[in-house]
């Protein structure tokens, strides 16, 4: 069989695998060394599995992303976000879906510091969800407005999926962050618009609770310091060129565990299980990166990104055409696939297609994180719908995701405008190369 047909099926047989369910790294890693091995030999196959595992792991890039999730772990198991959505809501929850705009602006903040959907939606829906219970909120307001926030962890910074995509292409990592704050605060934005509209339309939906006087909303906003300190020391210094983005890793880690002992939010139980879950997700990238450099490899030696390249530049079509298709592509990728498994299985052949055409590699990964960010609230893979489902087990999983439809229209629009307006995402990282 000739390079470019052994590519193919191990891709076909690699999607096989994602839809079996079998972890993306053993995927990644078996397809790779057998396809290598295939093409080249499989003593070379075996060589390439030997070495590339200490290669990639020794990648001092590589080491912002333990320290960033460790960051927002401790901040998870401190209780933070408790006093974080205490806080938002003494400011908004007096007016119409007060609750449901608090949700949203919860959201925002949390995930600027946790950086994952999976912990926001889950922090969130704990949090939340009873209290706008109690309100007497729609169950389908109230969800969606848990699944549409969670959404908000993949583009505030820091996102781990960002940082990841830029470890997986070699864009600047600190530019890449900054690249996902306007468009987070936007989306972040328009679901408040969404929601404005539906309490408008369903008064009912979203009744306001009771309006906190001055003293209550200033006293409130002591609650919010270690989230803005820490956002600005981590952030803030990356954008402003005072340390690295594995620096400010470290620096927020490191704050965040000493502003939990402070506050007296974090013994050693909740420490130990801090330390766990940021060791074994951790772990978990670790080996996924690892495979996605294997199975890189294999792809590079089978020729198919080369062959595609020159299809592609045979077609008669304009660079935005050709970036709609690859942009479906994702979309429909995103509803069955998860982000990572995505980003390893489709870069190595879209990214030098997409600069080839172009495009700015820094844009093309936040419009691409907001494109894949939609099937985490639609269904079939709908994670961010199910961790809603598996924290409030009363309400429908169809009524959920009736739920989102109009927070997924705000997403729809949200990425026509940025594409239509690349500039709102590359006009923060073209600052910083400045």
């Amino acid at each position: 069989m000739s390079p470019e047909t052994i590519g193919i099926l191990g891709i076909v047989v690699l999607l096989i695998l994602f839809l079996l369910k079998v972890p993306v790294s053993i995927s990644l890693i078996f397809i790779g060394t057998i396809g290598f091995g295939m093409i080249r030999g499989l003593d070379t196959g075996l060589v390439q599995l030997g070495n590339t595992p200490f290669g990639t792991a020794s990648s001092y890039s590589l080491s912002v992303i333990p320290l960033f999730i460790l960051m927002g772990m401790i901040l998870s198991y401190s209780g933070f976000g408790q006093d974080l959505f205490r806080a938002v809501d003494s400011w908004l929850g007096h007016v119409k879906g007060g609750m449901a705009l608090t949700t949203i602006g919860t959201s925002a903040i949390f995930s600027s510091i946790s950086g994952s959907v999976n912990a926001t939606t889950a922090t969130m829906a704990r949090i939340t969800l009873p209290e706008m219970k109690k309100y007497n909120y729609s169950p389908t307001l109230s969800t969606a407005c848990v699944a549409a926030g969670g959404t908000l962890g993949i583009l505030i910074p820091p996102s781990v999926i960002l940082i990841l995509y830029g470890i997986l292409t070699m864009e600047p990592i600190g530019q890449l962050l900054i690249a996902g704050l306007i468009p987070g605060i936007v989306q972040m934005l328009l679901f408040m618009i969404v929601i404005f509209l539906w309490v408008r339309k369903d008064p009912a939906a979203g009744p306001s609770s009771e309006k906190s006087d001055w003293g209550t909303k200033l006293k409130s906003l002591s609650k919010v310091w270690p989230f803005v300190l820490l956002f600005v020391l981590t952030i803030g210094g990356i954008y402003l060129g005072v340390f690295t983005p594995t620096e400010a890793g470290a620096i927020g880690s490191f704050g965040s565990l000493v502003l939990a002992l402070i506050t007296r939010r974090l013994n050693g139980k909740k420490f130990i299980k801090a330390l766990s879950e940021s060791t074994r997700l951790s772990a978990m990238i670790f080996l996924i990166l690892i495979g996605a450099d294997i199975f890189s490899q294999f792809l590079s030696i089978s020729r198919i990104p080369r062959q595609i390249t020159m299809f592609v530049n045979g077609l008669d079509w304009s660079p935005f055409m050709i970036m709609g298709m690859i942009l479906l592509v994702y979309f429909i990728l995103g509803l069955f696939l998860e982000g990572i498994a995505i980003l390893v299985l489709t870069l190595p052949v879209i990214y030098p297609l997409v600069t080839q055409l172009g495009f700015d590699g820094v844009w093309f990964g936040v419009i691409m994180v907001m494109v894949m960010n939609i099937g985490l609230i639609t269904p079939p893979l709908g994670i961010s719908v199910y961790i809603i489902s598996g924290v409030v087990k009363d309400i429908p999983i169809e009524r959920i995701f009736k739920g989102v439809m109009p927070m997924l229209a705000a997403m729809v629009f949200a990425i026509i405008l940025f594409t239509a307006f690349p500039e709102l995402i590359t006009i923060l990282p073209e600052l910083m190369r400045g």
